[in-house]
Formats: structure tokens, sequence, C-alpha cells
């Protein structure tokens, strides 16, 4: 076996500052959702791709699929969120074993009053402090790393 590629001292530091910036923007999203909205980063990711979508339904696999979750945290999450009215669930037409997931009316004033204040801080905490060519230049990094991440889980 070769020797691990260690990261070098500046490696290791941008790294860390990465991790740090991952965590601190989740954790002030969270707050900001909360506070402002009464509402978890949770109910916002599947309130998002629902009100996007015609009629504000999708089939709870392609839900999961959206935001990436295992379908038991799915179901839980879609559990909480009708017991507040927030969605519906309704049997899938062509498959008996499928379920599709209903933005319900409340759902849909939910989202779009947390909506402003999430782009807000998405605003206020990751492009401010950007110039035009700093994201543009971010934006081509980002999406190197997107294509490289998403070859290693290609061949997984």
């Amino acid at each position: 076996m070769s020797e691990p590629r260690w990261l070098t001292p500046g490696e290791a530091e941008i790294w860390a500052a990465y991790r740090r910036l991952c965590r601190d923007l989740q954790r002030a999203q969270d707050q900001q959702l909360q506070q402002d909205s009464g509402i978890s980063a949770a109910d916002y990711a599947l309130l998002a791709p629902l009100s996007e979508t015609e009629g504000g339904v999708l089939r709870a696999r392609e839900l999961g699929a959206e935001v990436d979750w295992e379908r038991s945290r799915l179901s839980h999450q879609i559990s909480r969120m009708e017991k507040r009215g927030l969605v519906v669930r309704e049997a899938c037409e062509d498959d008996a074993r499928g379920s599709m997931v209903r933005l319900t009316q409340k759902g849909r004033e939910t989202i779009e009053a947390a909506a402003p204040g999430h782009v807000e801080i998405v605003r206020q905490l990751f492009f401010d402090p950007l110039d035009t060519d700093e994201m543009k230049t971010l934006g081509g990094f980002l999406g190197r790393i997107v294509s490289a991440v998403e070859g290693v889980e290609g061949r997984a």
C-alpha cells in the first residue's frame, strides 16, 4: 500500500476553514429559519422542492432523491410535517407501494413566508462578501469539486 498523501499545512488550514464554513453557515441558516419562520432546516429542505413543482406534489421517492435522504429519515420528517399541517401523503395512482407528498395551503404559506429571510441570510453570508469576479471564480472551483465528487460517487 502506498504512503498516504497527507495534507500540507496550507491545505489543512483551507480544509479546516471549509469545514468551519459549512458548520457555521448551516447553523446560521437553521437559526434564521427557526427565529423568523418557526420551521427547521429539514422542513425547509422538503417545502422548497415541493413549492417549485406543478401542483406542489412529488412522489416520496423523488423528494427523497432531491434532498438525498434515506427513506426512513424522509418518512419521519414527513410525518412530523403532516402533524403540523404542512404536507399530506397521498396514494400513488400508478404504484400501490409508492406515495405522493403534497404541499398543503399552510405549507405553501409557510415556505412563502420563510423564503425571503432564508435567501437574505444566504446572500448576506455567502454572496455579499464576494465581488463579481470572485463569485465567478468560486463557481468554477465549486463546479470542478462537484464533478470530482460525483466521479467518485459514480464509481462507488
